[in-house]
C-alpha cells in the first residue's frame, strides 16, 4: 500500500498525537472545581458554535469541548480560523456567571486573554502579549541571514491565537484558538506565529490545555469573589502588564466606517481601550478592530 491509498489514521502525524481524554478529564475534572465536563470530538465547523448550541437548550456551568481539527472556527467580525488537525488548541468553555451584572461580563474575553498567556508562559515557557481586546501574539525570532545591515530586532510580532466570546443560555461561550506545533511553511498568512515558532519549551498539547484551563479557573474564581470587579480581582492590573497595545500609536477601525487615531494609554474599569488623540481628547473605544501602527521595529500589526 503506498502512502497515498493509507486510510486517514489519528496518528498520520506522529508529531502531533491525539489528545489522551481520559487523561484531560482525570486532571481537570474535580469536585467543587470550575471544570464540569470535558469532550473531544475529532472535527467540527466550531466549537463556538456547537456550544452555545447546547448551552441554548440548558448546559451546566464549566462544560469544555475540544477540537482536534476545526474547519470553520471563527474569529471577531467573521473572520476565519484554519490549522491543520491537532496542529494547535481550538477550544471552547461555557461560563455562567449569573451573580455578575451583565455589563461586567465584558471582561470575560479579557480575563481569557490573561488566563491564556499566565498559562502557556508556565507550561510553555514562551511570553504571550495581548493585542486589545483578544489577539494573543508571540515574537518569532528572525533568521540571521535575513537580516537587513545593521537591523538589530530580536524578533518578529506575530499572532499566535484569538478569542471570541458569545453570549449563549444564560451564559457565555469562550472559545480559544492557538496554534501550537504549526510550521513555517503551514502558516495561513504572513502575520501568523505559533508557539513552535516562538521557541516553546513544551509544544504538548495536553501539556499546555491543562496549563491554560487551570489558569483560567484561576482568573475567574478571582473574578467573582470579587463580584465581578475587574480592579479588585487584579484583572485589571494583570491584563494592563501584558497589553502589547498600550504605549502604542494605533488606529482603531469603529463601527459605522468610523476610524480613530491615537495613542493608547489605559484600560479602564469597563475594560475599553482610551486612546489619546491628536487634539488632546481621551476617547473610548469599546468595540473595533485595533491596527498597531508602531509594531516591534516600526512593523504594523
Amino acid at each position: 500500500m503506498t502512502p497515498s491509498d493509507a486510510p486517514h489514521s489519528r496518528w498520520s502525524d506522529l508529531d502531533r498525537p491525539p489528545l489522551n481524554v481520559p487523561a484531560l478529564r482525570r486532571g481537570l475534572l474535580r469536585p467543587g472545581g470550575l471544570w464540569t465536563s470535558l469532550d473531544v470530538v475529532e472535527t467540527t465547523g466550531s466549537t463556538n458554535s456547537d456550544l452555545a448550541r447546547r448551552a441554548a437548550q440548558g448546559l451546566a456551568e464549566g462544560a469544555v469541548l475540544i477540537a482536534e481539527e476545526q474547519t470553520a472556527g471563527r474569529g471577531r467580525l467573521d473572520r476565519t480560523w484554519t490549522a491543520p488537525a491537532r496542529s494547535g488548541l481550538f477550544f471552547s468553555v461555557f461560563l455562567a456567571p449569573g451573580d455578575i451584572p451583565v455589563r461586567q461580563w465584558s471582561w470575560l474575553p479579557l480575563l481569557a486573554g490573561v488566563a491564556t498567556a499566565t498559562g502557556l508562559a508556565r507550561a510553555a515557557g514562551v511570553d504571550t502579549a495581548l493585542k486589545w481586546p483578544n489577539d494573543l501574539l508571540v515574537t518569532i525570532p528572525r533568521d540571521s541571514d535575513k537580516l537587513r545591515p545593521g537591523e538589530t530586532r530580536l524578533g518578529e510580532e506575530r499572532k499566535a491565537g484569538g478569542i471570541l466570546a458569545e453570549r449563549a443560555g444564560d451564559g457565555v461561550v469562550v472559545g480559544i484558538g492557538l496554534n501550537v506545533s504549526l510550521r513555517a511553511d503551514e502558516l495561513p498568512v504572513p502575520t501568523a506565529g505559533s508557539l513552535a515558532l516562538a521557541g516553546a519549551v513544551s509544544t504538548d498539547r495536553e501539556t499546555l490545555l491543562r496549563g491554560v484551563l487551570r489558569s483560567l479557573e484561576h482568573w475567574y474564581v478571582q473574578w467573582r469573589a470579587a463580584d465581578g470587579d475587574a480592579a479588585a480581582s487584579g484583572l485589571q492590573e494583570a491584563y494592563a502588564a501584558g497589553c502589547a497595545t498600550l504605549g502604542r500609536a494605533v488606529r482603531a477601525q469603529l463601527p459605522g466606517n468610523r476610524t480613530l487615531t491615537g495613542e493608547a494609554v489605559a484600560i479602564d474599569s469597563d475594560g475599553r481601550l482610551i486612546l489619546s488623540t491628536d487634539d488632546g481628547l481621551q476617547e473610548p473605544v469599546s468595540a473595533g478592530d485595533i491596527v498597531h501602527l508602531r509594531g516591534l521595529g516600526g512593523g504594523l500589526t
